[in-house]
């Protein structure tokens, strides 16, 4: 019922003597379903279903949706932000933690807070300069930035009121995620697992920024007191010296809340580094990486936890979307919890204890051959752990679904995955050694992951036409897929649901698209210019229901693969009939790998080729026909002049954009073997176009 008296409530948004909603206290958060004209959490709600009531937008008139305002956020990196609407103010995040107040009705900007996080911290993070997004509570913005700390702003005016570090700035941790409003305390977790952290969750107090309690995801030094029976009990699945390596588990995206219950559910990340047999000698469940736990919002006390995906090895969070409801289960009404995390299997758990109701695949894996529903656990296939085999593994580490949230129509029981199928060799680095500062060997993370030559090579022929995208509609209850949205790029937005049955998603090829939420047929159709990452939101305003989308290419995936040009970042708003004129968009050119004379000998490739892999890799590509954010420098003109590439690499002329200097770490010789290595790989490219091209500009960073 908790939904079912929406639309009464709309003609109450801007009645008389009502709180407003920018100071919005436990009660109006815990009642966000009875305000549906605005959105006030990151989930629109508690439950975090991204189900919204308004119906004013329906499957007759849809296709008559226009533009009503676009603001722009003037980046060319990522947004991945859920905005939050109040009193006709939109609130979110952009590009390096920038948080942004814009009017509702007509895109202008009241104002905006930029942190200054040092351009230098960029390197700290796994997969772009993105952040998810604020929490709104009692007259003020809370938001994480990407260097560790927890701020909050007037929303009136944007002034800064407190900030506190979150982390231990000596070490490689991030924030990306939306920050969350409970029990009047400001939740916020945080990233770098894969560069060698102990993750956590933390609780503040809103108005002073004091730290009211943390809950640490996995046990530190037993040499130390633990820090309660948790983490003792969470020991006990740990081997060798997990903590000198961080052991991971961070909380760096899904949260939800049920006030009726008093349990916060948060959801955990991948064991640092990847690798158990390094990571844990290659033994126990290491509890509670990729785990959902249900703790005391009060006092952080664990009350539950569920883990997924145990010892895992493969970046199978469960950090991902976590979405809450009441649904009838063979005839009994079930408080549950549902989520589709990396690994993927959908999760139906009984909210109120953590035991798992079922546990299907929704996209094609091969680590597992069911979720077992006695003990709860996966029956693994053989050889998947990759100290004893080479392998294909399905998922792999971009996840059967990954941040990108889901929706869930609660009239039609459905939930809507933005899902992928995907496939990655796992193998064992026999060199890997820790560094502390986050560049270890290989692909230049502390993974622990690489090629062991020792061992056979599994491969996967159904993996072959992987990898693809798709939107899903999940029925929880029948336990299957009931339609699925055939998808060509693997990395699209998150979603959102509305009572008319409708739902909104956009896509890497910059199209913002509704579609029949029973059948998944497409009713309205337009292109925003780039790749869409971040989900939908509406809203109502002076009798207007809106539909707004931040569109920005970017994230891990983006680094490298695009597939429409880069575009500057704007949030789109829509309404029925709406007239607004289309911003201009960048146009596709054609590259071609540009001139350069060089010699080099095999020693020095050979040399260039590891250094690039170790520290350019994660972001950039050669020879794969242009890149993403960061440039495929085969078709760079950047490396063709020594001094200037000298310039970027070594002395950190790109840092304000992001780009790392790396000349603590290599010297000119390194930087030199590098370029070398790179005009070498260019010249392996086969079809350069005949046609008149313009080289790669790097000003798309």
């Amino acid at each position: 019922m908790r939904k079912l008296l929406a639309i009464a409530f709309i003609c109450l948004l801007v009645s008389c003597g009502r709180k407003k909603t920018v100071d919005a206290d436990d009660d109006m958060l815990a009642a966000a379903s009875e305000h549906p004209g605005e959105w006030l959490t990151h989930g629109l709600d508690y439950h975090e279903d991204r189900y919204s009531l308004l119906t004013q937008i329906n499957k007759e008139n849809v296709n008559t949706l226009g533009l009503a305002w676009v603001a722009s956020l003037e980046s060319k990196r990522g947004l991945e932000a859920t905005p939050l609407i109040a009193d006709g103010i939109m609130y979110l995040t952009g590009v390096w933690s920038i948080v942004y107040a814009i009017d509702a009705s007509n895109g202008k900007i009241i104002w905006k807070y930029d942190p200054k996080v040092p351009p230098k911290h960029a390197e700290k993070l796994c997969c772009d300069i993105v952040n998810r997004g604020v929490a709104l509570y009692k007259g003020k913005i809370y938001s994480g930035t990407l260097d560790g700390r927890l701020i909050a702003l007037d929303a009136a005016t944007g002034s800064l009121q407190w900030e506190v570090m979150t982390v231990d700035t000596t070490k490689p941790y991030s924030i990306t995620g939306a920050p969350r409003v409970v029990d009047g305390k400001v939740i916020i977790g945080n990233g770098g697992a894969e560069f060698g952290v102990r993750g956590y969750v933390s609780a503040y107090d809103p108005e002073t920024g004091k730290l009211v309690w943390r809950f640490y995801t996995v046990p530190g030094n037993p040499a130390e007191p633990f820090e309660n029976k948790a983490m003792e009990t969470a020991a006990k699945t740990w081997a060798g010296e997990w903590w000198k390596y961080g052991g991971g588990g961070t909380v760096w995206d899904a949260m939800a809340y049920d006030p009726e219950l008093k349990m916060l559910y948060v959801g955990t990340g991948n064991g640092s580094p990847w690798n158990r047999k390094y990571r844990s000698d290659g033994k126990g469940d290491n509890l509670y990486i990729s785990s959902i736990i249900a703790l005391n919002p009060s006092n952080g006390e664990l009350i539950w936890y569920y883990q997924t995906t145990p010892g895992d090895s493969w970046d199978f969070t469960a950090a991902q979307h976590i979405i809450l409801a009441d649904i009838e289960i063979k005839g009994q009404k079930r408080k549950v919890l549902m989520q589709a995390p990396k690994n993927g299997f959908f999760y139906v758990l009984d909210r109120t204890n953590g035991k798992l109701i079922s546990g299907d695949p929704f996209v094609y894996t091969n680590w597992a051959k069911k979720i077992d529903e006695g003990t709860g656990r996966p029956i693994e296939e053989e050889g998947v752990h990759y100290e004893t085999v080479n392998t294909d593994i399905s998922p792999n580490f971009n996840g059967g679904h990954n941040w990108h949230p889901m929706a869930y129509n609660p009239k039609l029981n459905l939930v809507y995955i933005p899902a992928r199928e995907n496939a990655s060799n796992y193998g064992q680095d026999l060199e890997w050694k820790y560094n502390e500062k986050g560049f270890g060997t290989g692909n230049g993370w502390n993974l622990a992951m690489g090629s062991n030559p020792a061992v056979p090579t599994k491969t996967d022929t159904a993996t072959k036409k992987f990898p693809r995208g798709m939107l899903i509609a999940w029925n929880p209850v029948l336990r299957k897929e009931v339609w699925r949205v055939p998808q060509t790029a693997d990395w699209n937005g998150g979603v959102l649901a509305t009572a008319s049955d409708l739902v909104f998603q956009g896509t890497a090829e910059g199209n913002f698209i509704a579609y029949d939420g029973s059948n998944g047929k497409e009713l309205w159709k337009i292109n925003l210019g780039g790749g869409i990452i971040a989900p939908p939101v509406s809203y109502m305003l002076n009798g207007k229901q809106y539909l707004s989308v931040a569109a920005g290419w970017g994230g891990g995936y983006g680094m490298k693969k695009k597939y429409v040009p880069i575009q500057t970042g704007r949030v789109f708003s829509f309404v029925l009939n709406g007239n607004g004129k289309m911003p201009a968009f960048n146009k596709a050119t054609s590259s071609a790998i540009p001139p350069a004379t060089f010699t080099a000998t095999a020693t020095e490739v050979k040399h260039g080729d590891e250094l690039f892999n170790r520290y350019c890799g994660t972001c950039h590509v050669l020879n794969e026909g242009g890149g993403g954010l960061a440039p495929d420098l085969a078709y760079s003109v950047r490396p063709t002049n020594a001094e200037g590439f000298k310039a970027i690499v070594h002395d950190g002329g790109f840092l304000p954009l992001g780009m790392p200097k790396f000349g603590d770490r290599l010297s000119e010789k390194d930087v030199e073997d590098i370029r070398k290595f790179i005009l070498t790989k260019a010249r392996e490219q086969k079809q350069v176009p005949k046609e008149d091209t313009k080289y790669r500009k790097e000003d798309e960073q």
